[in-house]
């Protein structure tokens, strides 16, 4: 994406252009008569989540993107696409981190827990989405404990 040199252009184009691949996304799923939650953030039950064995407990880490899932929050469902795009109500708070981020502010690590092979978002949902969007490969997470974990 070209820049403009005004960071609020910026953001408002950068959310404009997901909110667009969103709608296309979902268009395109209606053609090819896929059901709607095809392309819905998956919410898992924290208390259904296994734990996997090789994953660290606690810290920050740097996790792939791509291995970011799902959800814990059913609210953030519907928030984002499956893709992490963002809706249209996602749109102030998403243009906020997404300034915040080009200004150079450091944001605080995410929140995931480990979902199997993958990881599902306790706290960071704009965050991840800006990430993408910025075509960052890697965030910072606090890999939290799964219930079965917790002492």
């Amino acid at each position: 994406m070209l820049m403009t040199g005004s960071a609020l252009t910026d953001a408002e184009r950068a959310f404009t252009r997901l909110l667009r691949s969103r709608r296309r996304a979902a268009l395109a799923r209606v053609l090819q008569r896929r059901p709607a939650e095809h392309g819905q953030l998956p919410v898992y039950d924290e208390r259904a989540v296994r734990p996997a064995s090789v994953r660290p407990t606690s810290g920050i880490r740097e996790i792939s993107l791509q291995e970011i899932r799902g959800t814990l929050e059913p609210s953030r469902a519907t928030q984002f696409d499956d893709c992490f795009r963002p809706a249209a109500i996602a749109r102030d708070r998403w243009q906020r981190v997404w300034l915040a981020e080009h200004r150079g502010v450091r944001l605080p690590p995410i929140s995931v827990i480990a979902a199997g092979d993958c990881y599902a978002v306790c706290d960071g949902h704009h965050r991840v989405s800006v990430a993408r969007a910025r075509g960052a490969l890697t965030i910072d997470a606090i890999l939290e404990p799964t219930p079965g974990q917790r002492g």
